[in-house]
């Protein structure tokens, strides 16, 4: 496979996978300033940017309205929702190629339906059908696309940015100390409250919580999942010729941070819970950067904004 091409079906995966994390990390905190008086929220808007790898206007007040437009609408903003269905849609148009018809129309549309304003009374609304376009691009690979090489690439680019975007949301747990989402909120932004009932049976504390989403095996939002699928990805597109340990560096990076997870117990990580979450970030940046360099050396990596990148 063209390396073009490659790059292109990674991408279309972190895309796709990053515009539904970011869906659902602002619709659980833009709910909660709207519900919560008592939190400061020019300094909660502020973290909350800071946690998407947003910059951070330093000459303006901070509300509720503002984060919606960086971070939903603004097409120029490489954290957004918008940027990243651009993103994807374009990516798309590069390997249409490779790409199906209908994943193409697929994306297509939901770049062309994309909002340039969303009302404060049409939020959730606006939410909710992110999720269903990035869900039904998802399916349309799932249902239609062979397992081969351009099917590991997608998936490895969903899944690397899937561990990244939980790490993310569970960051900002801490946001706002006290005032902060509980767990069940968390839980039900992840689609996972269900999930998490049938394997625990009782209701959400911060350690179980923290345990599905960090350490699951079985829940593919937990990061150890998405963690496990991106080795298993990058070992079928490069089966493992070492006699001796692991030479690749990206494998090497995302075996070190599962078993940094594996084989701490969860009440450590709780205690820093955004020190740790900050390194699975590191993490997967550091993988994404290693995958480029040893599948895509010829082409600027598109780039997350922020610290971790």
């Amino acid at each position: 496979m063209l390396s073009r091409i490659a790059e292109s079906l990674f991408w279309i995966g972190r895309y796709i996978e990053r515009s539904d994390g970011t869906a659902r990390i602002l619709d659980v905190h833009l709910q909660l300033l709207l519900e919560d008086p008592w939190i400061e929220e020019d300094l909660a808007c502020r973290s909350l940017l800071s946690v998407m790898g947003s910059e951070v206007p330093k000459d303006r007040m901070l509300n509720r309205q503002s984060v919606l437009e960086i971070l939903a609408v603004d097409r120029s903003e490489p954290a957004s929702i918008a940027y990243s269905l651009g993103a994807a849609r374009e990516n798309a148009r590069r390997a249409r190629e490779i790409v199906s018809t209908e994943l193409w129309e697929c994306l297509n549309t939901t770049r062309a339906r994309m909002p340039r304003r969303v009302s404060s009374d049409k939020v959730h609304e606006f939410f909710g059908w992110v999720r269903e376009r990035s869900a039904l691009a998802v399916g349309i690979i799932e249902s239609g696309t062979s397992r081969d090489e351009a099917w590991q690439f997608f998936t490895l680019g969903r899944s690397i940015e899937r561990a990244d975007m939980t790490a993310r949301l569970l960051a900002t747990r801490s946001l706002t100390e006290a005032s902060g989402p509980s767990w069940t909120t968390i839980l039900r932004s992840c689609g996972a409250y269900e999930a998490y009932l049938r394997t625990y049976r009782g209701v959400p504390s911060a350690k179980n919580a923290a345990e599905f989403l960090l350490l699951d095996r079985l829940f593919p939002r937990s990061i150890l999942y998405s963690v496990t699928r991106a080795q298993e990805c990058m070992r079928e597109l490069e089966p493992r010729s070492d006699r001796v340990g692991i030479s690749d560096p990206s494998q090497r990076l995302l075996g070190q941070i599962r078993s940094e997870l594996e084989y701490r117990p969860i009440v450590e990580i709780l205690e820093d819970l955004t020190m740790h979450m900050d390194n699975v970030q590191a993490a997967t940046s550091a993988a994404s950067e290693a995958i480029r360099q040893r599948y895509f050396p010829t082409n600027a990596a598109p780039t997350w904004v922020g610290k971790t990148s």
